[in-house]
């Protein structure tokens, strides 16, 4: 494996430049030559701002210092998600899936105590069980300016500005990592005998060859899609949200609180999100066409926005929920939309990205004799992945009370429901949700995030009578209590996330 050549760019492209050449050396030490090409006449889609905690090992393997990322790419810290008017659509229906797992897990299992705690205490589950959906209401950080890179008191993602982060991961690949940037448009796909990828051709530098090809070229999916033909499969009949409309609006003052968190806000056919970054929101409404005209869709987003929406147009995004039916075939493998595309409720774009670029960074295969083994697992990995994350996000949807519109309504079609999501729910009425139902490792998606939005949306479960929660009864308030002791202790002395921000403008983090 000598020529690594990856087609696009982006935060695909780059994430996966940046690692493969971290992880595997570049051409000038005797390591692996990496080639990125990016078209100078397919624009990106630019609009991925929410990331997972994940991003902060990504960064640090690729080398890059966690003040850079920071002031380079407008970025914010986010503690998680807030869903308001999921669960039956009134003025004060809102919960929170935080960062942090809840406390004591996964030594004790909170959410068969929960029920019972919160008779004697008026706090919802993410409130009783850890301190950082506190954090998010009263708007503090999940560190402090002398926290060393990468560190925190809480768990934290990203927010940031995707066009600045490309850029930034670009600069970084190419002046310190050694990866060649081509700037040109790929005319043809060159095939052996056996179907391996053996080079492109380029409009302006003619052929580039090499033995290992990353398909990063978004939603045309040249090669995998394109030269392969492999199938795309469509889970629009259980994920209905097939539009977005993306604006960014200023703040109304220079000052203005930044919400450290992603607010996902229903509607009648969808969701809005907003997202806070220093100098502004990105926002957008994702929505069903089948249940609701694109005019109307801009109508409800500039009733959210309100003023700040004044003067400004949004941007339209065709999505085709579904992903490849398989991700790597000969020497190929697609990354980012070119494996496929998920509305954005989770933010799980660029944690995918991730999850496969470290899979192929991390296990680049020394010669096309165990390619065919190494992609065999990766398909059967990222087909579980990709199933999982279809079934989470359609757990946001079931469990509504909401029958106010068709959209909503034809959410809780059985039919529409994933096998599986239903015998698990049928499973938690009665046994909360625990690290043995999930027994793929890694997990995209595990247990406490499930059992976040399941009891956020006050699913009817019953756990009182298990003797395994009766045994537990001591461990479980003493969990509770230290989650009131951290959340305490995390509003005395965390700052306010802007006022970190500007700190880290001003002086920067600690390096690690």
């Amino acid at each position: 494996m000598k020529t690594v050549v990856i087609a696009g760019g982006g935060s695909a492209g780059w994430i996966a430049a940046g690692r493969i050449a971290a992880r595997n050396g570049t051409s000038l030490a005797g390591g692996v030559r990496v080639i990125l090409i990016e078209s100078a006449v397919i624009g990106t889609i630019g609009v991925g701002e929410g990331t997972w905690p994940t991003m902060r090992n990504t960064l640090r393997k690729i080398g890059i210092r966690e003040t850079d990322f920071i002031r380079q790419c407008d970025a914010a810290f986010k503690q998680g998600a807030q869903f308001a008017r999921w669960t039956d659509g009134s003025a004060g229906d809102a919960y929170y899936h935080p960062l942090n797992p809840p406390q004591g897990a996964p030594q004790i299992n909170l959410s068969g105590h929960w029920q019972a705690f919160a008779r004697e205490n008026p706090l919802n589950f993410a409130e009783a069980v850890d301190f950082q959906a506190s954090l998010c209401d009263a708007g503090l950080a999940p560190k402090s300016i002398t926290s060393p890179e990468y560190a925190g008191l809480a768990n934290y993602a990203y927010h940031l500005d995707a066009g600045k982060f490309a850029d930034l991961l670009r600069d970084h690949a190419v002046e310190k990592l050694g990866v060649i940037h081509m700037v040109d448009d790929i005319i043809e796909v060159h095939q052996d005998e056996a179907g391996d990828l053996t080079g492109l051709t380029l409009r302006g530098a003619g052929r580039v060859d090499g033995d290992f090809f990353v398909d990063c070229t978004g939603f045309a999916s040249l090669l995998l899609g394109g030269t392969y033909g492999v199938p795309f499969k469509d889970c629009s009949d259980v994920l209905f949200c097939d539009r977005a409309l993306a604006l960014q609006v200023p703040y109304d003052r220079p000052d203005a609180p930044i919400a450290t968190h992603t607010i996902s806000t229903a509607q009648d056919a969808g969701w809005i999100w907003d997202i806070g970054l220093p100098t502004r929101r990105g926002t957008g409404h994702v929505y069903s066409s089948r249940h609701m005209s694109d005019e109307a869709a801009e109508e409800s987003l500039r009733r959210y926005l309100g003023p700040a929406a004044d003067g400004l147009s949004p941007r339209l995004i065709k999505i085709r929920a579904g992903h490849r039916a398989s991700f790597w075939t000969h020497n190929c493998v697609g990354v980012g939309l070119a494996a496929g595309f998920l509305e954005p409720l989770e933010a799980s774009a660029l944690m995918l990205i991730e999850t496969a670029v470290d899979f192929i960074a991390d296990r680049l295969p020394a010669n096309r004799a165990v390619m065919d083994t190494l992609s065999r697992q990766f398909n059967r990995a990222f087909t579980h992945h990709w199933d999982r994350i279809i079934e989470f996000l359609k757990l946001h949807y079931v469990l509504t009370k909401r029958t106010d519109t068709a959209f909503w309504r034809d959410n809780l079609d059985p039919a529409s429901i994933p096998v599986e999501l239903r015998e698990k729910l049928e499973l938690w009425r009665y046994h909360p949700p625990g690290p043995a139902d999930f027994p793929h490792q890694p997990e995209v998606f595990s247990w406490p995030s499930y059992q976040y939005v399941m009891h956020g949306m006050g699913f009817a479960a019953d756990y009182s009578g298990l003797a395994q929660v009766k045994a537990e009864t001591a461990s479980a308030r003493r969990a509770f209590a230290q989650a009131e002791r951290a959340r305490q202790q995390a509003l005395r002395d965390l700052p306010r996330h802007r006022d970190l921000l500007n700190r880290i403008q001003q002086y920067g983090l600690q390096p690690v």
